[in-house]
Order: structure tokens, then sequence, then C-alpha cells
């Protein structure tokens, strides 16, 4: 962004943006560069000019959620990072049926979990501890305990690349393994969601049980940004990465997991450059032992 781009984006967006803001604070590998800028976006009118200016610029963009999934480079991000909230971030049960949820993007799957175990909702208690939205949860088909987003989606309204807002049902959505259809750029404005009627206990106990699990397998004490590698066909990445004796395994500030090869922990001033050489050095190792060319299941971007 040139300064021009950069005064125009603040008259525009006024304090709910922030120029040269380090992504460290908003991914939660607690790693990453500076942003141009970073825009805290609250409403949909607000949104779509946002999104009309940085189109008409060419401005690039990157729509970040909980942060979950990602890795910035140690170099930033050279463009404008949106974070949706507050009208874009709500949840409301749908007029017609109460068993389904209309979630705004930018809530908090530990937000929507909660609401489910207050209201005795159930069917979406496989995304507790997830730390995610709702957006970049459909986006990348999120998923656990046997069950992903495409199980649960009703319909979404989206903002498409070119600015056009469109409406979409399941039917018309392709989940697949940790991706779905939906266009590169495509920001989720909210998702319409299945539940089914329970009590807020027998919620609330799945929730804990399936914690619980998450805890006594996956390193949680440390800042990550979940599985870095997806999982081949018939096989896990973590026992794949396990095999080849890199539990452990340090490169800076950043370690394989002695708890769980798939996963990759910032022990303390990790930079995004040990990420990417520990990542390399799993891709490698398991090449070499198996033949299985790992695919990375979190997303890199920045310079």
């Amino acid at each position: 962004m040139d300064e021009r781009q950069r005064r125009e984006l603040i008259e525009m967006m006024g304090e709910t943006v922030q120029l040269d803001r380090a992504m460290s604070e908003h991914t939660t590998f607690r790693i990453g560069g500076k942003a141009d800028a970073v825009c805290f976006v609250e409403e949909l009118g607000e949104l779509q000019r946002l999104f009309s200016y940085i189109n008409k610029e060419n401005i690039p963009y990157l729509m970040v959620g909980g942060g979950s999934n990602l890795l910035v480079r140690d170099g930033g991000f050279k463009g404008v990072v949106i974070i949706m909230r507050e009208q874009l971030a709500g949840i409301e049960q749908h007029e017609k049926n109460e068993e389904i949820l209309v979630a705004g993007g930018g809530l908090r799957l530990s937000d929507l979990v909660r609401y489910c175990s207050q209201k005795g909702l159930g069917g979406l208690e496989f995304l507790a501890g997830i730390p995610g939205t709702v957006g970049g949860a459909v986006i990348m088909n999120a998923g656990a305990f046997g069950k992903d987003m495409g199980t649960v989606v009703q319909s979404i309204e989206m903002l498409s690349p070119q600015g056009e807002l469109i409406s979409s049902d399941g039917p018309d959505l392709v989940f697949s393994y940790r991706a779905s259809s939906l266009q590169e750029g495509t920001l989720v404005i909210s998702a319409s969601l299945q539940c089914t009627r329970e009590t807020p206990q027998v919620v609330s106990k799945r929730v804990a049980e399936y914690l619980a699990r998450r805890k006594a397998t996956q390193p949680l004490e440390y800042p990550s940004a979940g599985s870095v590698f997806k999982n081949p066909p018939g096989d896990y990445a973590g026992r794949l990465i396990e095999e080849t004796g890199l539990k452990g395994k340090k490169i800076g500030g950043a370690m394989i997991s002695p708890k769980h090869a798939n996963y990759i922990v910032n022990t303390g001033g990790a930079r995004a450059e040990d990420v990417l050489a520990l990542m390399e050095m799993a891709k490698e190792k398991v090449r070499g032992k198996t033949g299985i060319e790992l695919e990375p299941e979190i997303r890199v971007v920045g310079d």
C-alpha cells in the first residue's frame, strides 16, 4: 500500500483501522510480521465499502478469523487484513426453525459452542476446542471426531471476491476433507447451521468430553496453528512424522510437539522461518521413508 491508499483507508475506516499491526497478535501461532493495515469491520455495509475500495485499488487482502490454521511469514503481509466482529459476529436462532442457528462469519467457534450448550442445541459439539471462527470453519470445512462443517451447513451468505452478495444453499456447496468449493477470496458473512434439540446438560457433557480428549492428545499448553499437515488417505500425518523420529525436534523457538507429531508449537520467540524449516524437514523425512507427500493443512501467507 502506498501513502495515498493508507490515508484514504484511514478516512474511510476511522478508528477501526490500525496500520503496521503485527500479525503475531492475530494468529494462534503468535507468529507473524506486520500487516500494512488491519481493519476491524462491524457491519455489512462497511464491509462492502471496504471490499469495493480494496478491489478498485488492487490491494491484496486476507480474511482472518480466530487466526488458527494460519502462518504469516516474518516479512508480514503487504495488504489489508479484515477481521469481522460485532454485527458480523452475532448469533440467533432461525425465525422459522429453532433447530437452525444463523451464525455470523466472525463468530468464534468457542462462543457458538457455548451458546449451544446453554440453549440445549446438539450437533455442533465437535467444534469444541477449535480456535477459529464460523467463516473460516466453513471455508476450510473444519472438523473433528468424525464430523465436519459440511454435515451441518444448511446455507451461507457470502461476499464474492468481486464484491457481490450471494446466498447459497447446502446442495450448491461441495465439501471435502478440509476444503470447500467456495472461491478463494470469498468472505462468509453468515452460515445457517443444523442442530438437534437436546438438553443443556447433555450438550454440556458432550462438549466437556471432547475438550478432555483434546487436552489429553494435543499440546494445548503452547501456541500453535492446529494440525500442520492433512492426513493422507488411510493414514495419519502425526503417525508418519512420529515414525521418522522427529518428535521434540526444535529449530529456533519452534518444536514438533512431543505430544502430537502433527503439531508444531511455539515454545517462545519462534519465527515463521523456524516453523517452515520444521515443516520441510518433516515432509522430506516422511517422503524418504514412505514415499508419501504430506500436504499442508495450515495456510502460509505473506513475505
